[in-house]
């Protein structure tokens, strides 16, 4: 059953886009509009803008816009009649359900990727029911028992048990599934003859989501000691899974991360489970690798605030100072801050022997990258010799030269000389080089400044601007669209235009007033509500000239119809030089000559 308009209308009306976007954006006001990063593609300044009086959302630098819908069905994947049902789920509106027991499934999103998706939960599923209602999965659930997870955790995170008998394969052969899908999705590990066995075998399994909560590959934990198989084992790389861009846990976090609790950076499951069961929600964790550049790239999309919580053991510790190596690299704006975790123990061991309430306290008292960094040094240094000293307050320099707050730049020289018993003047001597030397790199390697939003990423020709700059009056002013609809045989040059002016008379048959957020749920085609985007965010002035309006007239109607003949003629000329076909080339010359003239004419009127 399609979703009445007037439904449909209503959840939007009911709903602020700034609220919805800030659950997967951090926003900040500028000027009119709110702005962030993009969550559609990578960026490292803020081109991605909500209006909050328009209720659309448009960047500056891939394009995309739209309304409230539009942004579920991006950043979900999700089809039209599924996006009004979350965001109306997510603001807890009441929609009957009828409306929604037939909606299809997002088209972008390909049918085998959700088929590969499908696979997971059921596996899933299947992984959970045997290790918590089985004989099989009774030592398994012990091994979670004995680390401090409780049944409700265990429920939460629907961790399960892939069994020593190979169950997973004969379970989908009973549903007929197909082959190739099963070889795709990771599951199985494939033998020279083509057969397919379960991948994880005797294996505590713990399902990883995507940021949006589907289930996109497992990591499993082997229950049996003294074995040669690995502690862990992952799903491999696949059409779903690509373990440089997925942070465990980000989709039960993100609530939280936005509602001012800072990112809490583990190294390991258990670690994001444990803190997770004691009230500390904000954990996510990379899979096993070294931090990357997208991963940070998605923590800073929707927050300022990181603590590093790695274990506090050597390796940690190694881990910790690649962590803050990899944000410094990408020129974060975030404010990041290291736990220390005392006694060699990791955050998962840590808040089990000594609770929640001392790992908050931890938490509170998270030291500055500059300063792990310095004790990280004084770790690896031989201070018990003058080189080995001389050689760290080198080092110790160069870090303080990277501070940009003089007062702290002073505190850290006042601690480095008093440590070593030197003169501060002679350090503060050789510290002025190294910051002259930091501020000249960071000029050389400034980002360039947001996109200003009264312009487009591309250069538009005369035509392009008069069509959308008339477009713009005529859906926002009564009387321009008045004057323009009454010109006998008027239309717009470019086929898009046309198709945007012809949808705005069905609108204004139904509605008085012009809505933008409305309108766009007229708009099927993803090129058009991009352009209609693109066109009501243009910065013009509030009320248009009559010599604006007759110059854009004058545009389309006059001068754009010699501009096509010309670009035709230049066509044919190009193809009758290819053909050696002199005669039709002179002729073609002429037209265009006089194509020409024409053109200067109608500008200089």
């Amino acid at each position: 059953m399609k979703i009445p308009e007037d439904v449909i209308e209503q959840v939007r009306s009911q709903v602020n886009i700034v609220d919805v976007v800030s659950q997967y954006v951090q926003l900040k006001q500028s000027g009119k509009n709110l702005f962030g990063l993009c969550p559609f593609h990578e960026e490292r300044t803020p081109s991605f803008s909500v209006s909050e009086d328009k209720q659309i959302f448009h960047c500056f630098s891939c394009g995309r816009g739209g309304n409230v819908f539009k942004f579920m069905m991006e950043i979900e994947n999700l089809s039209f009649p599924e996006a009004v049902k979350k965001v109306a789920e997510m603001e807890h509106l009441d929609v009957d359900s009828k409306y929604f027991t037939d909606a299809a499934p997002a088209s972008r999103e390909t049918s085998e990727q959700k088929q590969l998706i499908e696979l997971h939960e059921q596996a899933v599923k299947l992984y959970h029911h045997i290790l918590i209602n089985t004989k099989m999965g009774e030592s398994a659930l012990d091994y979670l028992h004995h680390r401090g997870v409780n049944d409700e955790t265990i429920d939460l995170y629907q961790l399960g048990y892939a069994p020593q008998q190979r169950l997973l394969k004969p379970f989908f052969d009973e549903r007929q599934a197909d082959y190739q899908l099963l070889r795709k999705s990771g599951l199985f590990s494939e033998t020279q003859d083509g057969k397919l066995r379960d991948r994880f075998v005797d294996r505590v399994m713990y399902p990883i989501r995507n940021g949006t909560g589907q289930t996109v590959a497992f990591s499993g934990r082997l229950l049996a000691k003294d074995s040669d198989m690995p502690k862990y084992l992952n799903s491999p790389e696949t059409e779903l899974f690509n373990k440089r861009k997925i942070l465990f846990n980000l989709d039960l976090a993100r609530p939280n991360i936005r509602s001012k609790q800072p990112a809490l950076l583990f190294e390991g499951f258990m670690d994001v489970i444990s803190a997770y069961q004691g009230g500390i929600k904000s954990g996510i964790a990379s899979m096993g690798t070294s931090l990357t550049e997208q991963q940070i790239y998605d923590i800073q999309r929707i927050t300022r605030e990181v603590i590093v919580c790695y274990d506090g053991d050597a390796p940690g510790q190694k881990a910790i100072k690649r962590a803050i190596d990899a944000f410094k690299q990408t020129d974060h704006q975030l404010d990041l801050k290291v736990v220390s975790i005392p006694d060699g123990m990791d955050p998962d061991e840590f808040i089990r022997n000594r609770g929640a309430d001392k790992f908050q306290t931890l938490l509170q008292h998270a030291q500055s990258p500059v300063d792990f960094d310095l004790n990280y040094l004084k770790q690896e240094a031989n201070l018990k010799t003058e080189e080995g000293q001389a050689a760290y307050i080198s080092e110790a320099l160069k870090l303080i030269s990277t501070i940009s707050s003089g007062i702290s730049q002073d505190l850290y020289l006042n601690r480095l000389a008093d440590s070593f018993s030197i003169d501060k003047q002679v350090l503060k001597q050789q510290l002025q080089p190294l910051i002259r030397k930091n501020v000249t790199k960071r000029a050389n390697h400034q980002i360039p400044a947001a996109q200003p939003v009264n312009q487009s990423p591309q250069k538009r020709d005369k035509v392009t601007v008069a069509q959308m700059q008339l477009l713009n009056r005529m859906l926002h002013n009564h009387d321009v669209w008045v004057k323009v609809s009454g010109i006998s045989g008027f239309s717009f040059v470019d086929e898009q235009y046309q198709m945007l002016y012809l949808l705005a008379e069905g609108y204004f048959s139904k509605f008085d007033q012009y809505n933008v957020a409305t309108f766009s749920n007229l708009i099927t085609e993803d090129s058009l509500q991009t352009l209609l985007i693109d066109i009501d965010m243009m910065n013009l002035p509030e009320e248009p000239s009559p010599m604006e309006i007759d110059n854009d007239l004058d545009v389309i109607m006059n001068r754009a119809p010699v501009e096509t003949k010309i670009k035709k003629k230049q066509a044919e000329l190009k193809q009758a030089s290819k053909i050696g076909d002199v005669d039709k080339q002179r002729q073609l010359m002429v037209d265009l000559l006089k194509l020409e003239q024409q053109k200067r004419t109608k500008e200089q009127v």
